[in-house]
């Protein structure tokens, strides 16, 4: 199960932020990596456009396989070990800390190869609305 892409395919990204201006930054690095991106305020937002909210969910209480199996990278200003370990425990890829850097995109678009191409299993539907 992946979401990568073709190599001539630019890769989806779903960018949840609470931070209108941490959005607007992330954005402008993935599009300059060459990333198609969509932005959501908060967890809540990003489920809508996934087209799996029902006004009481958050990312931690969904038991959807295909949910499950999306790269989830967080980004943050908190450098707290035991928060950073907690995050990648409960199954996030990677976690970048604020302020996000080229660097970490170069990163994140290796990592996010890994996952193969979405036409593949047909979980681009997943992303069909955005």
């Amino acid at each position: 199960m992946g979401l990568g892409w073709k190599d001539d395919e630019k890769p989806h990204v779903l960018a949840v932020d609470d931070s209108l201006v941490d959005r607007k930054i992330i954005e402008k690095l993935l599009t300059n990596s060459a990333c198609k991106v969509t932005t959501a305020e908060n967890a809540h937002g990003a489920l809508e456009l996934l087209g799996l909210a029902d006004g009481q969910q958050n990312f931690g209480n969904i038991d959807s396989p295909t949910v499950k199996e999306i790269p989830v990278v967080v980004v943050s200003s908190e450098d707290i070990p035991t928060r950073i370990e907690k995050c990648l425990e409960e199954g996030a890829e990677e976690f970048f800390l604020k302020p996000l850097r080229q660097s970490d995109i170069i990163k994140l678009q290796c990592r996010l190869k890994e996952f193969g191409d979405p036409s593949d299993e047909g979980e681009d539907d997943l992303y069909k609305d955005i």
